[in-house]
């Protein structure tokens, strides 16, 4: 394996840290190759002299999780306690305000389905109002309300597709908003 092939794999291996310190990694080592080279050996052996790609990874992400977790001192430990009622409440109303705007959300999607029924029901209801009254004495006031019942069947048509879409869009938000917040993404993708 030579230097460019090594360095790529620790780069494709290395991708759970900051890009910043993938390339620090990968300068440092690269940098080590050059200096093996330098003392005479090839490249070949410059680079199987450095050691196992796993072991070098599986160190310089070991060393990242570790220094990621940092016991907190007693006065942050005094602060956060002495300051919870202020940042707990603004916490909490934080959530309260995110998740009525998330219900309102859902609330103007139902909304919008309610209405798409209630197209149906009146383009069913004007039908067949129309058809009754055009079948006794009443024709004009029968056509009229047929009419009604078309016009309201159209509208139900534009409606579901509307509502199909709305529903989509807010189901696509959730989705992404579930993954940032929630969801871990693997470093292949």
């Amino acid at each position: 394996m030579n230097k460019q092939e090594f360095l790529a794999d620790l780069r494709k291996r290395l991708c759970a840290l900051p890009p910043d310190e993938i390339e620090e990694q990968l300068a440092f080592y690269g940098e080590m190759i050059d200096d093996r080279m330098d003392d005479g050996l090839s490249e070949e052996d410059a680079v199987l002299a450095i050691g196992s790609i796993d072991e070098i990874a599986t160190q310089a992400v070991g060393k990242n999780d570790a220094g990621s977790k940092r016991r907190l001192k007693i006065w942050e430990i005094v602060l956060l306690v002495l300051g919870s009622p202020i940042w707990l409440s603004l916490a909490i109303a934080a959530f309260a305000v995110i998740l009525s705007l998330y219900v309102t959300l859902w609330a103007l999607i139902i909304s919008l389905w309610a209405v798409f029924v209630a197209l149906i029901g009146s383009a069913l209801g004007c039908t067949a109002i129309g058809i009754g009254t055009a079948c006794t004495d009443h024709l004009l006031p029968g056509i009229a309300a047929l009419g009604i019942g078309v016009v309201c069947a159209g509208l139900s048509i534009f409606m579901f597709y509307g509502c199909k879409a709305a529903t989509k869009g807010i189901l696509m938000i959730t989705k992404k908003v579930m993954i940032r917040f929630f969801g871990r993404r693997s470093c292949h993708e």
